[in-house]
Order: C-alpha cells, then sequence, then structure tokens
C-alpha cells in the first residue's frame, strides 16, 4: 500500500486522514508527474503471434471458494490486505494442484457455523479440479496471508509454510495429510525477545542461501499492528477508513537457516537481514550477479526496498540504495507490493518490476550491471496504464511462447469509498496483460485478453501454472472478499518445451538450479525458485520455454545449484516436457 495520507494530499484530490483535516475539501487533480508521461515514441501495436487469450473456468473446474476478510464494520488494516495462493502438486501426480489461503473472522465476531478454513483443490485433469477432504490436516482457522511450498524435508513431497496476522503454520506433508510443525521446526516468524506480539507475516521464499542442498526460509513481515493498536485514520474527517503503513512500525524480515530437514536456526541478525525499518510484502528470488549464489529482492510498502546480495559466507549486503531500486527516480518510497524479477531482452539482464499504489505505476528497475539498475517503466510503456491501478499481485511469463516474457498483474483498491472521494479510481479493478513484443517495450492486450481481463475485482495474488499441461501458462488470481479466479490460456502454439529437473537429496526438486535455452537466435535462461507475486506461489518445476517460430531447441545447459557443475544437453524437441536428472556426486 502507499502512503495514502500523504500521497493524496501530494495531488490533491482527498482530503486529510486524520480527523484534524476534516475540513480540507478535494480538490482539482494537478498537472500528471513526470514519471506519467511517455518518455517513447509507440511505433507499432502489437505484432508477430495471435492475441493472448485467456477463458475463465473456476466454476466448471470445480473451485468453490469465497475468501473471507472477517470485516465486520470496524475497518481493521488486514482486511483489505487480502490472501494469496498457488499450485503445488500435493500428490505427486505431475498435475499442480491448487491451495488457496482464507483469512478468518474476528474473536468475538464470527460468522455463520463453520469457521473460515483454507481449501486444497487436487487436480483431476481435463480441466477438474476436486476439494481436499478436511481429513487431509488443513482444517484449522488462521488469518491466512500468503504461502510458500517446498520439500524442506528432502522426503520427496511439497511442504507448506503459511504465513498469516500473528502465528504462522509450517506444514509438514507427510504421505497425504499435513502435520504442523511450526514449534518444534522453530520458524514461527516471530521475534524471540520475551513480550513481543506475534508478527505480522505476508510472503514468503524457499530458497537455498547458504548451497547445502537443504531449503531454507525467508519470510517477510509487514507492520506492528493489533486490533488493540489499530489507529483511526478518516478519508472525509468522519468516517473511519482503512489505515497505512506509515502509521505502524514496521517488522524485520525473518531468515532461517535448515538446519537438519527437521529443524531451523533463526539467523535474521547474523545473515545481515535484520531490518526493523522494513514494511515487506513481497520477496523475489534470483543471481543479480551470476555468481551461483540466490539473491532476495524485497518490496516494502511507503519503505526503501532491499536488494541483498548474497556474499556466499552466509551473510547478505543491501545494495538497494546504491543499485537505484530502494527508491523511486525523485527519491521516493513507493508503496511496493508484488515483486518478480525476469530477462525481459534475453540479454543476460534481469528487471525487477514492482507494483505500487494508485497514482504510482509499476517500477521497472533494469539492470545496467551487476548491482546497477534503472527504472525503464516509462520507456517500456508501463507507467501511463498503470498509473491509476493500485497493483498488488504482478507476474512475468511468456503467455504466448514467442520466447519473449510477458507481464500480467492483479489490481484492486484498498478502500470501497475511494470512488466518493477520488472520482477517478475505483474500488475493483481490471486485471491487466502486457505483452512483450522483443523490443523492449510491454504493450497492453487486456481488451483482447478475453472476459476475465474486462471485469473489475479486488484483486490479490497471481499465480501461474501449466495446469492442463498443454505447454502454456495458465493463471490464478486471489480474491480480497471474494472468489478466486482460475484463468486458462488458449494459446495454441507447439512450439515449447518443458524441463522438468530432479536434483540430488537433499535438494530434490532442485531449486536455485538455472537453465540455458539457445533456440535459433532465441538465447533464454530462467531459475528454479520459489516466491514472487504478491502472497502466492507459481508452479516451480518444470519450467516452461516458449520457442517462438523454433520447432526445436537447439542445445540447453543446466547449472545444479549445489555443486555448481554445468550439464549440457543437445537438440532437444519442441511439445514435450524433459525430465533431467542431477549426475549423483562421487
Amino acid at each position: 500500500m502507499a502512503e495514502l495520507s500523504k500521497r493524496l494530499l501530494l495531488f490533491a484530490v482527498i482530503a486529510c486522514f486524520l480527523s484534524s483535516c476534516s475540513k480540507k475539501k478535494p480538490a482539482v487533480e494537478s498537472a500528471q508527474p513526470a514519471y506519467a508521461k511517455p518518455s517513447y515514441v509507440i511505433s507499432d501495436t502489437t505484432s508477430g503471434p495471435a492475441a493472448i487469450r485467456f477463458t475463465d473456468i473456476t466454476a466448471a473446474a470445480g473451485i468453490h471458494f469465497t475468501h473471507e476478510t472477517g470485516a465486520f464494520g470496524r475497518k481493521w488494516m488486514p482486511e483489505t490486505m487480502g490472501s494469496g495462493g498457488g499450485f503445488l502438486d500435493y500428490d505427486n501426480d505431475g498435475r499442480p494442484d491448487i491451495f488457496l489461503v482464507n483469512g478468518s473472522n474476528w474473536a468475538g465476531h464470527e460468522k455463520g457455523d463453520a469457521p473460515p478454513t483454507s481449501h486444497l483443490y487436487r487436480n483431476l485433469g481435463s480441466g477438474r479440479f476436486h476439494d481436499v477432504p478436511s481429513a487431509a490436516g488443513l482444517d484449522f482457522t488462521i488469518y491466512g496471508m500468503g504461502c510458500a511450498f517446498g520439500d524442506y524435508d528432502s522426503d520427496g513431497d511439497q511442504d507448506i509454510y503459511l504465513t498469516a496476522v500473528g502465528e504462522n503454520k509450517l506444514l509438514r506433508h507427510d504421505g497425504g495429510r499435513f502435520t504442523e510443525v511450526t514449534k518444534e521446526a522453530g520458524v514461527t516468524g516471530n521475534s524471540n525477545r520475551r513480550g513481543e506480539p506475534p508478527a505480522w507475516s505476508t510472503s514468503a521464499a524457499w530458497v537455498d542461501v547458504d548451497r547445502d542442498g537443504r531449503l531454507d526460509l525467508f519470510v517477510c513481515n509487514y507492520v506492528k499492528w493489533t486490533p488493540e493498536t489499530d489507529l483511526f485514520t478518516t478519508l472525509d474527517g468522519k468516517t473511519k477508513s482503512y489505515a497505512t503503513p506509515e502509521q505502524y512500525q514496521g517488522e524485520t524480515c525473518r531468515l532461517y537457516r535448515n538446519v537438519d530437514g527437521k529443524r531451523f536456526k533463526d539467523v535474521t541478525e547474523s545473515a545481515g537481514v535484520m531490518n526493523p525499518d522494513g514494511k515487506s510484502l513481497g520477496v523475489a528470488v534470483a543471481d543479480f550477479n551470476d555468481d551461483g549464489w540466490p539473491d532476495l529482492a524485497v518490496s516494502n510498502d511507503t519503505q526503501p526496498n532491499f536488494l541483498y546480495i548474497n556474499d556466499g559466507d552466509g551473510t547478505f549486503t543491501n545494495v538497494a540504495l546504491q543499485a537505484g531500486v530502494a527508491y523511486d527516480e525523485v527519491g521516493r518510497a513507493r508503496a511496493g507490493m508484488g515483486i518478480d524479477v525476469a530477462d525481459l531482452a534475453n540479454n543476460g539482464s534481469l528487471a525487477i518490476a514492482i507494483g505500487n499504489f494508485a497514482r504510482e505505476p509499476v517500477s521497472l528497475y533494469t539492470q545496467l550491471s551487476n548491482e546497477l539498475f534503472q527504472d525503464l517503466a516509462g520507456a517500456s510503456r508501463l507507467s501511463k496504464p498503470t498509473l491509476l491501478m493500485l497493483t498488488f499481485g504482478l507476474l512475468f511469463a511468456d503467455f504466448d511462447l514467442d520466447g519473449c516474457t510477458d507481464l500480467t498483474i492483479a489490481n484492486g483498491h484498498i478502500e470501497p469509498e475511494i470512488n466518493a472521494v477520488q472520482q477517478d479510481i475505483t474500488f475493483a479493478q481490471k486485471p491487466q496483460l502486457f505483452r512483450n513484443n522483443g523490443r523492449g517495450q510491454f504493450v497492453e492486450v487486456s481488451d483482447q485478453a478475453g472476459e476475465a481481463f474486462a471485469a473489475p475485482i479486488v484483486g490479490r495474488g497471481v499465480a501461474t501454472a501449466d495446469f492442463d499441461d498443454d505447454g502454456d501458462s495458465d493463471l490464478l488470481i486471489t480474491v480480497n472478499g471474494g472468489a478466486p479466479k482460475l484463468l486458462r490460456n488458449e494459446c495454441n502454439s507447439a512450439n515449447w518445451i518443458k524441463i522438468r529437473l530432479q536434483g540430488n537429496s537433499p535438494n530434490l526438486d532442485a531449486v536455485g538450479a538455472t537453465v540455458t535455452v539457445w533456440a535459433g537466435d532465441l538465447v533464454q535462461r530462467k531459475m528454479v525458485r520459489t516466491g514472487s507475486s504478491y502472497l502466492s506461489q507459481s508452479e516451480i518445476n518444470p519450467l516452461i520455454f516458449g520457442l517462438g517460430s523454433h520447432p526445436q531447441a537447439d542445445s540447453l545447459a543446466i547449472r545444479w545449484p549445489t555443486s555448481g557443475s554445468v550439464h549440457k544437453l543437445g537438440v532437444t524437441r519442441a511439445g514435450k516436457t524433459h525430465v533431467i536428472k542431477e549426475i549423483p556426486s562421487i
């Protein structure tokens, strides 16, 4: 979220949040800020492959879920933040299943007979899903926020880390049933200091930071909020509105090192990621300097973003300020929410996209060198179409399989009454889809993408997976206080390959491995990683590579995460999933 009480005053469109400013009236909107003005010449419309289209199959697929915010009129801050979801292969049948995180009712304000719970939907194939029974160990209620999936105990199935307002939950997968082991594993997400209230955790990522083969856990924390410390803020000087984070003290992220596949050690301080000024909502894993060690990009809400470079000795260095990703181009901290990283030009340079508040367009910090970035959202044609949107989830994927990475974003405001004081901004907002034209620019194709991109929703999390196994990336969008959207990609290209990696124990899913694919003049590189988006996780393995007009990959190379060894292969046929096993170390 953004600094609502500051930003809306800055653009002179609404009254102060605080009741002391209740006599001020909304003013006429000022001129567009510099970053909203085009810094490019529009040279074309979409070209190349056919338009990207999605079909909403939520109800037909058997996904019957409504997110619970717990709202009862007091407008407590967590109610407007939403929850995430994502894809994991729960039953190891090769088909990605769906997990949806749920909120809860507040104590003393329960609704109905059955308390809200998160839901797991098993993929039956042919576009159908089945709600896994509560006997699987998911019949509990917490104020859930985000999820991250990973095989931390190296037993061949994916476990779930569930973040929440309050204590998080680590759910160990035990043969089709989940067992809660949070405290014995030592990953509550909270401070170890006595008397500290439980943290409010948001996004999380499984990542092998020390390359010992065991998955470590990075947890984003937001602000110190409880029902007892909730503050009164207002749009009109009379009625309460949802608060914004600058009014609350921040909470540091947490890093847990996996000790033995059972227990974790809190290494937040010793690893150099202790930072109580952060108000973190998203984390993305990438190797920005290509040294084989995973780095972390963290989006903060109304605070400078973090860019933690892995020093290779168990510590990280935050280089966000000197790298140019901490602030916007005029030195302001934006309202960083969802985050993702991708090589947009297929040249080895990475770009960090971050969703921001209304009147703060999507950021696109583009790598100029290992640790130097410039926000090229304007030059990439993202600033103007995202300026009025409040963007939460955002995600890169090659939706049309042309070999160039596209972008989708989920939008929705935090304040239901925002349109009464700011007439060009609405509470429910349309999702957006941007096609990479291969020349350093994004072209918005939302109007061509199907009915799901025409209907306003209060969008939050975004995740992708090829749930129907036809080679393209399908979409899941979570909705605050509503039903999610499961969208099937209707791309009909056969020029793709999927690479499924099988790593050596203990890193069986090869998290951290990078795959480079050559096809004609196309060169693409992707990493097996968790995290990204907002409170959500996409399918991590296999990796999908669109080949454009090429009927095959000429060659590919895998750099395995623990050993650093490189595995090279020759011609690889399109239209298939290729399983590649790591050679056991001697």
